[in-house]
C-alpha cells in the first residue's frame, strides 16, 4: 500500500529550505528558457501522465480509500477522484497551455519620449511560485504547467489526503522537464504532510519564495492570508449568485440555474444563492426550483420562497453567506435589479455572479455595479474557470485587487520590466 511521505524524525525547516534554495537555482536558467524548451518539457509531461496512467490511478484509489476511512465528504471525494477521463483532460490540458503564447518577453507597452528615449514595459517570469492546495490532485499538474509556461519555479504542497495522487502526477512532470533538458528542479514536491511546511512556506522560504497561491478550504486560505510574508493571489470562499431578472427566458433561466448549481457541485463557481425578481416570481420561481429539485438539490428559502415552494426549508441568515460545496442552494425574493445588487454587495465573496436577463439596461447596470472578479450574462456561473476562458488551465481564482484578478493564468503568473534605450542621453 502507498503511504504519504512522511518521517517524524526530518528536519521541517532545513528540508523546506532546500526546497527554496533549489528552486531559486532553477529559476534562472527557466526564466531564460525557450518557448521550444518550455513546450517541449509540456508535451512529454502529458506525454507521461497518459503512459503512467495506471500508476496514477492506483495511487489515487489509496487516496480514496483513504479518504472514505476518514469520513471525508462526497463533495471532498468527487474532489480526489481520478478517473481515465480525468487523467486524459490534465493530459489535454497541458497540451492546451502548450499552445497558448509565451508570455515572456511579451512587449505590453512601448513609448517614445521627447528627448527620445524608447521606453517599453516587458513581461518577465515572477521567480518562485508556491502553491499550498487541499484535495484535488489535478492542481499538481495544472500548476506545475503553467508555472513552468510562464518561466517560473514552483514548489507544490498538496493535501495529505491526496498526497499519493499528487507524488504519481508530479513524477510524470519531472519526467518532462528532465527529457526537454530543462532544471528537474523547476517543479518541486513538498514531500512530507507535516503542516509545519506550510508555515514555512509562509515565511517565505528564506527570501526564495516569491508569490504565494492557495487553493482550498476557508480555513486555509484564512491562515495563509494572516500570516504569509510574502505576496498572496487567494480567494477566500466562492460565494457565487445568479440572479434572474424580471426580463428572463424562463426556458433559459431553468437550464442556466441548474447547471450553475449542479453540473459540479463542488467547485467554487457553483451558484451558492439564487436570487429571483419579485415582480417575476409567479412565471420564473417554481419552474426554476422544481427543476433543481428534481436534479436533488435541496432548497433553502426566505419566507416568501417558502410560501410559493411548500417543500423548501427555511433559509436563516447564515445561508446567505455559506459556500455550500454541496447540492444545497438558498433562494430569495429581491426588488428588482436593485435589490439583487443590494444583496450581492452584502453577502458576496467577490468571485463570480451571473444575471439572466434580457433587458440591456439590467444587464449593464449588474455589469457596472457589482464588483466581483467574474461577472457573466445569461450564462452559467459554472463557466468561472480559466480553461473556459481560453487560458489553458488555472491556478486558482484571485479576488483581490491587486495585480491578479479572476482566473491566475499564464499572464498573470508574469510581472514586468521596464526596458529603456537611449543614443547616449543624460538628464539635465
Amino acid at each position: 500500500m502507498l503511504m504519504a511521505n512522511r518521517d517524524e524524525s526530518v528536519d521541517v525547516a532545513a528540508l523546506m529550505s532546500d526546497l527554496g534554495r533549489r528552486a531559486r537555482a532553477a529559476a534562472g536558467p527557466l526564466s531564460i528558457a525557450t518557448p521550444e524548451r518550455k513546450n517541449a518539457a509540456l508535451a512529454e509531461m502529458a506525454t507521461a501522465l497518459e503512459r503512467n496512467r495506471d500508476a496514477i490511478l492506483a495511487a489515487n484509489a489509496v487516496d480514496m480509500a483513504n479518504g472514505e476511512a476518514a469520513g471525508l465528504s462526497a463533495a471532498l471525494l468527487d474532489r480526489l477522484k481520478l478517473d481515465p477521463t480525468r487523467i486524459a483532460a490534465m493530459a489535454e490540458g497541458i497540451r492546451a497551455i502548450a499552445a497558448l503564447d509565451d508570455p515572456v518577453g511579451d512587449v505590453i507597452a512601448a513609448w517614445d519620449r521627447p528627448n527620445g528615449l524608447h521606453i517599453e514595459r516587458v513581461r518577465t517570469p515572477l521567480g518562485v511560485i508556491g502553491v499550498i492546495y487541499e484535495s484535488r490532485p489535478n492542481v499538481t499538474a495544472d500548476a506545475g504547467a503553467l508555472c513552468l509556461k510562464a518561466g517560473n519555479a514552483v514548489i507544490l504542497r498538496g493535501g495529505s489526503d491526496s498526497a499519493n495522487s499528487s507524488a504519481a502526477i508530479h513524477a510524470c512532470l519531472v519526467e518532462g522537464l528532465e527529457r526537454a533538458g530543462l532544471p528537474k528542479d523547476a517543479i518541486q514536491r513538498v514531500p512530507v504532510t507535516d503542516r509545519a511546511a506550510v508555515g514555512e512556506m509562509l515565511k517565505g522560504l528564506g527570501g526564495n519564495l516569491d508569490v504565494i497561491v492557495p487553493r482550498g478550504g476557508r480555513s486555509l486560505v484564512e491562515r495563509v492570508q494572516s500570516e504569509a510574508r510574502v505576496p498572496v493571489f487567494a480567494h477566500l470562499e466562492g460565494i457565487c449568485h445568479l440572479y434572474l431578472d424580471r426580463s428572463a427566458e424562463p426556458g433559459m433561466a431553468v437550464a442556466i440555474a441548474v447547471n450553475a448549481k449542479m453540473r459540479r457541485t463542488g467547485i467554487c463557481g457553483a451558484a451558492e444563492t439564487l436570487l429571483v425578481d419579485r415582480a417575476e416570481a409567479d412565471r420564473l420561481l417554481v419552474p426554476v426550483l422544481e427543476a433543481l429539485a428534481a436534479a436533488g438539490c435541496e432548497i433553502r428559502g426566505d419566507a416568501e420562497v417558502c410560501t410559493r415552494f411548500p417543500t423548501a426549508r427555511p433559509a436563516s441568515e447564515e445561508d446567505w453567506r455559506t459556500e455550500y460545496l454541496d447540492a444545497i442552494i438558498s433562494v430569495k425574493l429581491v426588488d428588482g435589479i436593485g435589490g439583487a445588487i443590494d444583496h450581492i454587495a452584502t453577502w458576496s465573496s467577490h468571485h463570480t455572479e451571473a444575471i439572466v436577463a434580457e433587458d440591456p439596461a439590467a444587464v449593464e447596470r449588474f455589469f457596472n455595479e457589482i464588483d466581483s472578479a467574474i461577472l457573466l450574462h445569461n450564462a452559467s456561473t459554472q463557466f468561472a474557470d480559466g480553461g473556459e476562458f481560453g487560458m489553458g488551465a488555472e491556478i486558482g481564482i484571485a479576488t483581490g485587487k491587486m495585480h491578479a484578478r479572476g482566473p491566475v493564468g499564464v499572464e498573470q503568473l508574469t510581472s514586468f520590466k521596464y526596458r529603456v534605450r537611449g543614443t547616449g542621453q543624460v538628464r539635465p
